[in-house]
């Protein structure tokens, strides 16, 4: 068999878009960071390089040797840099806002949280095989005891991310995609709303705990309010109303770069909105500019390439033969889904802003690096698959 060339196409498609993009985007950047104005393009042009050389080398390897070495390593490695970096000097890890995320190697800045969304998508891929399938007529509360050492490690994963790293987004898209990986790996709908239902209590708990998430949720209210409350008494609108000077800035800028985009856009580099009103907007607001300048016939192509991209990793999933492989490829393709909805409701203002970065096209080395070995993984597994119908 070989590694399907297609998912491999697609991506490299969507890459090649975010190119372009990168360039396009970053006029005011550069000016604002007084660096050259091929600074941006070039790096991610060389992420995009690296990218498409991890997925090829990845496709090549045999998944029954490969796959436990590379998805375990991603996960131990990762996860002991995360526990490390708040301890670590100026010198080696990069801070933004007071969270240290980034390490510092060379010239570039990696974020191992990046790789160990991977590797912990791979490690419950892994090990729910052993643990959860197949473990029918449970009660509840017996399925509650089999999944609580991994109720544990997520609670630990959070503090991790959300408190040291201060980035409650990753967690959302981790705990979705865990939720469901749970689901299809044989446990009942009942647990799975149960612990719907405790994750919705503790996103709520993350939320009161940091005074920036609280001023983000009142940011996003400013604008939602208007339309949601039109469905409530007077009486209530009035109770939930909040003053309009926390209007927000981003999402307003963002919403107006979407419309002025119209159906076919303004064309390459002639959009206004990336001229300082959505601060670096070829990272979490790239698909806002993408409508501004290529219009709604933009955005649908590369809306069209993404869920070409997801079709095809969902069907290797579903020809995979060994249960690992498939929940591995089925993990990686609802990381991938749940990033790009969650960062597409947040720029449209549908939900809060979560700092999530849309797979393969924001700009950023660690995103793109960490979501290649995510792909280039899944083509390994397809090694072993025959698309067309049987199994090797």
């Amino acid at each position: 068999m070989q590694a399907d060339r297609k998912l491999f196409t697609l991506v490299a498609i969507l890459i090649g878009v975010s190119i372009v993009l990168t360039y396009s985007l970053t006029t005011y950047t550069v000016l604002l960071f007084k660096v050259n104005e091929y600074h941006f393009v070039l790096r991610q042009a060389i992420f995009g390089i690296l990218s498409l050389g991890i997925m090829w080398t990845l496709a090549q390897l045999d998944p029954d040797v490969w796959l436990k070495r590379i998805g375990l390593g991603l996960f131990i490695v990762s996860f002991v840099a995360m526990l490390f970096m708040p301890f670590l000097p100026e010198s080696l890890v990069h801070a933004v806002g007071g969270a240290k995320r980034w390490i510092k190697l060379g010239f570039i800045s990696l974020a191992p949280v990046e790789f160990f969304k991977i590797g912990f998508v791979y490690f419950l891929a892994w090990s729910f095989p052993r643990k959860i399938v197949n473990k029918v007529n449970k009660s509840l509360k017996d399925e509650l005891k089999l999944i609580l050492p991994y109720g544990v490690l997520f609670i630990f994963v959070m503090f991790v991310i959300a408190f040291l790293q201060k980035d409650l987004g990753q967690v959302v898209v981790l705990g979705i995609t865990f939720l469901f990986m749970l689901l299809f790996a044989g446990s009942s709908f009942r647990l799975f709303l149960a612990l719907l239902s405790a994750a919705f209590v503790f996103f709520i708990f993350f939320i009161v705990s940091a005074e920036h998430r609280i001023l983000r949720i009142k940011s996003w209210w400013a604008l939602a309010q208007n339309t949601v409350l039109e469905f409530f008494p007077d009486f209530i609108a009035q109770k939930l109303r909040i003053p309009t000077e926390v209007e927000p800035y981003q999402i307003g800028h963002s919403l107006n770069a979407i419309h002025n985009g119209g159906f076919f856009g303004v064309g390459l580099g002639e959009g206004t909105f990336k001229l300082g009103f959505l601060s670096e907007v070829h990272t979490d607001f790239v698909l806002a500019g993408l409508a501004e300048e290529f219009g709604f016939v933009g955005v649908m192509f590369v809306v069209f390439i993404f869920l070409a991209i997801l079709h095809r990793i969902f069907k290797i999933a579903n020809r995979a033969e060994d249960k690992s492989m498939y929940l591995f490829s089925l993990g990686v393709g609802l990381l991938l889904a749940f990033a790009f909805l969650m960062n597409a409701y947040g720029i449209s203002g549908i939900t809060p802003i979560k700092g999530i970065s849309v797979p393969f096209l924001s700009y950023g080395g660690s995103a793109i690096l960490g979501a290649s070995f995510g792909v280039g993984m899944v083509l390994m597994i397809s090694n072993k698959v025959d698309l067309k119908g049987k199994i090797e």
